[in-house]
């Protein structure tokens, strides 16, 4: 299992805390030195089953500061990921490679039916 991270992000620090409390091990990925690039997004897109918009921080400075709350709605998914691939912080995070499935954002019950 691979975990994308930020080191100084609360929730990932909490989701860490919990996968240790699980026993999990997990491999660390950290956003903002290590930044999945397009094709890897894509892949962890696709297994998500999530819209595209769930994986941008939607309350980050890169989010704002980018104005992407007027220009997502018109973006192709093309440039979403060119975007998301760009700027690690723009990512939402924590997010959960289980190999089978992927997790946006840390939600205990989730996480445990995933990992279980």
């Amino acid at each position: 299992m691979i975990l994308y991270h930020y080191p100084k992000c609360g929730t990932c620090r909490t989701a860490r805390k919990w996968l240790d409390e699980q026993g999990v091990t997990v491999e660390l990925v950290d956003l903002t030195i290590d930044t999945p690039d397009v094709k890897a997004l894509t892949d962890l897109h696709g297994r998500s089953g999530l819209p595209l918009k769930r994986f941008f921080n939607t309350s980050g400075q890169s989010y704002r500061g980018g104005g992407f709350k007027d220009r997502l709605p018109s973006m192709s998914s093309d440039d979403q990921l060119a975007a998301l691939a760009a700027d690690g912080k723009l990512i939402k995070r924590p997010i959960l490679d289980t190999g089978s499935t992927v997790l946006v954002g840390f939600k205990a019950d989730a996480w445990a039916d995933a990992v279980g």
